[in-house]
């Protein structure tokens, strides 16, 4: 007898059809002077998709996404991801329609460092519960705070 498999959606892919197509998003794009803007856009029982808006300047703490696998992809402007290696930050440049997939154990830094806002679409599998945030001391990650979902965000 053998057993039916379901294969795992291709996180990149939603990031991708979501992008493509804000008309469809439950919630207007916006951009807040203040602060990141994000908001989820969508969620099932095997993925929950996010946008967010970055102005020049805006971006996140060093972090992990709590055990969640995930995607992201630009869908305009320029971001700089940066994740650990060999104990320091490496810099990825990410223009409109890059994108990458991630698991679980990801660490990650991301920013707009560039002159015009971006917008991204992330999806994250299973839903965001918790993000480990952290610091880079001595090529090592320590750290910082753990983030919950409904108190953070």
């Amino acid at each position: 007898m053998s057993a039916l498999l379901t294969a795992e959606p291709d996180l990149l892919a939603i990031a991708r059809r979501w992008a493509a197509d804000p008309d469809r998003w439950p919630v207007p794009l916006r951009f807040d002077p203040s602060s990141r803007w994000y908001a989820r856009l969508d969620a099932d029982g095997r993925h929950e998709v996010w946008a967010l808006s970055w102005l020049p300047g805006q971006g996140t703490d060093l972090h992990d996404h709590g055990g969640s696998s995930g995607a992201f992809l630009v869908a305009s402007g320029t971001l700089t991801e940066e994740t650990v290696s060999g104990g320091r930050l490496r810099p990825h440049l990410l223009t409109p329609g890059s994108g990458r997939r991630f698991g679980p154990r990801h660490v990650h830094v991301v920013t707009n460092r560039h002159a015009d806002p971006a917008v991204s679409v992330h999806v994250y599998r299973p839903a965001l519960r918790r993000m480990t945030r952290y610091h880079l001391a001595e090529g090592r990650l320590r750290v910082a705070e753990v983030a919950e979902a409904g108190v953070a965000w």
